[in-house]
């Protein structure tokens, strides 16, 4: 596996692969790799001769008091990971190589990202889209890989890749958990033992929500015991528990067409965020 950390020398790795034949997929994330980023991997390998993982905390993505500077980064163990996944390039720039000193154009993707994060953490998806513009720019893949864990930013990425006509086709991949039901995420490490065992009830409330939506329950009511059972096992804030349209997002008041439940919460000092698809009985 090459490590590459320039746009100039990933730009003739990527000229090397293409030459050998075969599509490129890629799979961008922040670091601190798990299970449920290898199963992108996975499945970007079932779709391509060549697989590019980026690995970058996006400053741009964070907001003033978020994580950042706190954010895990384990380049050195994440190498190893990906490198035995049989993953052909790693793309690791820095923030200059990136974005060149302070680059002057941002992405904005409008409609999709007024709710839920959009509204929980302003400017957070102009990063997210900006970012990930510049890596379809700079890989020029085939596929690019998203886990619907981060269901809205997935929807966010579809819509830029489609209004720009990057010819990147979007995947979305289905959310991977530990046994007991929690999405796997980086920011699970900041979880205490205590709060670890609290978070399983962020999947249980949405679990229970969806069963009861989808048998054609009050949906109101069912978001409202949702958050009451975050708030009883010690989540505060709750930001949202919403029941949306799976393609728009657009909040959704019965289970007539497709939907997403999505919810985001803090628990200790750690947010998480999930979300279940609505099966219609």
């Amino acid at each position: 596996m090459q490590i590459v950390r320039t746009v100039a020398a990933l730009r003739a790795s990527i000229a090397a692969l293409r030459a050998d034949g075969g599509a490129v997929a890629l799979v961008p994330t922040m670091g601190a790799l798990h299970a449920g980023h290898l199963a992108l991997v996975t499945e970007a390998k079932a779709r391509a001769a060549h697989v590019v993982v980026s690995i970058f905390v996006n400053p741009t993505q964070f907001g003033p008091n978020e994580d950042f500077d706190a954010y895990p980064r384990r380049e050195a163990a994440d190498a190893r990971l990906i490198d035995a996944a049989g993953v052909a390039i790693l793309w690791a720039p820095t923030v200059d190589e990136m974005y060149h000193g302070g680059a002057a154009t941002h992405v904005s993707v409008s409609g999709i990202t007024a709710g839920l994060d959009g509204a929980a953490r302003p400017g957070h998806f102009d990063g997210v889209a900006t970012v990930v513009a510049k890596l379809f720019a700079q890989v020029r893949p085939d596929y690019a890989l998203f886990g619907e864990k981060d269901y809205q930013q997935l929807a966010v990425i579809r819509r830029m890749a489609a209004d720009l006509d990057t010819g990147v086709e979007v995947i979305g991949v289905p959310t991977q958990r530990d046994d007991d039901g929690l999405a796997l995420s980086s920011r699970n490490a900041y979880l205490s033992d205590e709060e670890r065992v609290a978070a399983r009830a962020l999947p249980r409330a949405l679990g229970e929500a969806a069963a009861t939506i989808g048998a054609g329950g009050d949906v109101a009511a069912a978001l409202d015991v949702a958050r009451q059972r975050l708030v009883a096992a010690g989540f505060d804030p709750v930001d949202y528990v919403a029941f949306c349209d799976a393609q728009t997002l657009e909040p959704m008041n019965r289970a007539d067409r497709p939907g997403r439940l999505l919810a985001a919460a803090r628990i200790g000092r750690t947010r998480l965020i999930d979300n279940l698809e609505v099966a219609i009985v």
